[in-house]
């Protein structure tokens, strides 16, 4: 599962958590319900936050919610679950998204796409679940070519994109679809006036989800000779914080132009956890949880957290750290190299896995998601990039104080 904004259930409360997974679970069944039990696959965080949009707007109405059978996902239990437009949007959105996915993987030539009958098969996936997307967008009011157009328009931009071309000018195509599914869900909801305010919203959270993606795979990126916008356009990472931090702002200024009928799920998730999604992208993460060493920083090599006392506190019977100073198990001037292996065995850099193809990826994505891995593991690997991911309910960032432009609950 893809997305930026991953919620932590310890800053949520019980009825904000409910929400959430009631608008999850919603855009799921609504893939599996418009377009078959493959369609699932697609769902994604961020695609949600359309459905959650939409019902802000309008208020959980007696309509916009169905009980739901038992789940592997919800440890076998029934569950209220949104329906109706917004999540059905939501599911076009996805579908669309994750259609650019594929056809991005194409074009790096990843894994097992380098092969020509394995890339011709994702293309033929890719291609239906486009139409997919047009017949639900079509179902709403919603014409899903702007998405469309936006795809197509991004790989001519980042051909011609070289040093000193701004990041703007290649997140534009990002931001404008975005901006045009976040408008939509004002029409939706039958708020008009919601529509500008909204459409400025989506535009930067558009840009911030182009941008944490090229900071997160930066690293990765250089080291299979991947296109990256960062590395193609020379800009450094202070310059890609501070539009991320623009972006920020402008996102909650947008909200407090706009009028909802319940903001506090849709103020978590676009004020709160978004700024969290940038901590993380750019590791400034801490933890707010007691015994974490909240307020305090990571400190490099102590799994404890800042001024946190590990296990081998004031009652070590060894005196101290077993282990001696530092990361390294065996001392500064222990035998192993700098990667912690011996030099015999190469003990440099440890070097990243290489991505899973299209197809391998989809059958360790169903695992991860069906064995709920995704949600409840301490840590996993993606299943695309083969990057270690932390579990959506593992996920906790501490919250620094609320200044936004609406009340702050549990914060």
């Amino acid at each position: 599962m893809f997305g930026i904004v991953r919620p932590c259930s310890h800053r949520l409360t019980d009825h904000l958590k409910t929400q959430w997974m009631a608008h999850l679970c919603g855009l799921c069944l609504a893939l599996r319900a418009d377009h078959g039990q493959f369609a699932r696959v697609v769902t994604n965080y961020d695609g949600l936050i359309v459905s959650v949009l939409t019902e802000a707007q309008t208020g959980v109405t007696d309509t916009g919610r169905r009980t739901a059978g038992p789940c592997p996902l919800r440890a076998m239990r029934t569950a209220p679950v949104a329906r109706g437009e917004g999540a059905r949007l939501a599911g076009a959105v996805s579908l669309v998204l994750a259609s650019a996915k594929v056809r991005d993987h194409v074009a790096d030539r990843d894994g097992l796409l380098a092969r020509r009958p394995v890339a011709a098969a994702a293309r033929r996936v890719a291609r239906s679940w486009d139409k997919a997307g047009a017949r639900a967008g079509r179902a709403v009011g919603f014409d899903t070519a702007v998405l469309v157009d936006a795809v197509d328009r991004q790989t001519g931009i980042e051909a011609l994109a070289g040093p000193g071309t701004s990041l703007l000018v290649v997140t534009e195509p990002t931001e404008t679809a975005t901006a045009a599914a976040f408008a939509h869900t004002a029409i939706l909801a039958g708020r008009p006036g919601n529509a500008e305010p909204l459409a400025e919203a989506g535009r930067l959270f558009g840009r911030l989800a182009h941008l944490l993606d090229a900071v997160e795979d930066q690293t990765a990126d250089a080291e299979t000779g991947a296109w990256n916008p960062l590395t193609a356009t020379g800009t450094s990472r202070a310059e890609a914080r501070r539009l991320a931090d623009d972006a920020l702002h402008g996102i909650r200024l947008a909200l407090r132009d706009a009028e909802f009928t319940d903001h506090k799920l849709v103020h978590q998730l676009l004020a709160h956890e978004l700024r969290a999604s940038v901590d993380r992208a750019f590791g400034t993460t801490t933890c707010s949880h007691p015994g974490s060493g909240a307020g305090q920083g990571p400190v490099p090599g102590n799994p404890y957290g800042g001024g946190v006392p590990g296990p081998y506190g004031p009652q070590n019977p060894y005196g101290g750290n077993p282990y001696g100073g530092g990361g390294n198990p065996y001392g500064g001037g222990g035998p192993m190299g700098p990667g912690g292996l011996p030099p015999q065995f190469g003990g440099g850099a440890p070097q990243s896995p290489k991505p899973r193809g299209f197809l391998a990826g989809c059958a360790m994505f169903t695992w991860l998601f069906c064995t709920c891995q995704i949600c409840c593991a301490k840590e996993y690997e993606g299943p695309w990039s083969r990057k270690k991911r932390e579990g959506c309910c593992r996920d906790c960032d501490g919250c620094d104080g609320c200044d936004c432009c609406c009340p702050c609950d549990g914060c």
